[in-house]
């Protein structure tokens, strides 16, 4: 079997957390809620005193190119589980800044209205396992327990109005560093 950097180091199961695999669905069960996953079929998970471990089987190696293939599903699915422990334990957050004057952002029910630069207001629904906070104005927290879905949505949020390089109005990350450009001379 190849060697995975990520694979090969077994994950260690939190007591608060339950993880069971019924016909290759994983799921991981926290205090914040539950998350599954489908695995391959190339692929197992193996649980041993509170580790598991995401081994590949053999009868699917036919070739040298099967076992690069087998060794990357390894990893890839072996640090979705990883995030999955963590989403159900401390869940994720992703914050993004509103920049621009009279830029505003607001929730209301399940959506986020968002005043920014047009001639109407943008409504935004927030879709299920995610919870969206406004505590200024200018700020957005978009928290959830799936990774996948948080970055989804604040990516979504902030195409919405992309950062201006020349002006600086939009909404950003925050801590993402934007570059301003100059304007043209005259």
């Amino acid at each position: 079997m190849s060697k995975s950097r990520v694979a090969d180091k077994p994950t260690v199961i939190p007591e608060e957390v339950q993880v069971s695999v019924e016909d290759n669905l994983v799921k991981v069960k926290g205090k914040k809620g539950e998350l599954s996953l489908f695995l391959p079929k190339e692929l197992e998970l193996t649980i041993r005193d509170n580790e598991l471990m995401v081994v590949g089987k053999e009868q699917y190696i036919k070739r040298a190119a099967d076992r690069k293939k087998l060794t990357a599903l390894r990893g890839t699915y072996t640090s979705l589980i990883r995030n999955m422990i963590t989403g159900v334990t401390e869940g994720y957050q992703k914050e993004l800044e509103v920049l621009g004057i009279g830029y505003r952002a607001q929730v209301q029910d399940n959506t986020l209205i968002l005043n920014i630069g047009y001639s109407n207001p943008v409504v935004f629904e927030i879709p299920d396992g995610i919870i969206i906070e406004v505590p200024q104005p200018t700020r957005i927290i978009v928290k959830g327990i799936d990774k996948y879905l948080v970055g989804e949505v604040a990516a979504r949020i902030k195409s919405l109005r992309k950062v201006n390089v020349y002006s600086g109005k939009g909404i950003k990350y925050a801590d993402e560093v934007v570059v301003r450009k100059k304007g043209k001379k005259v």
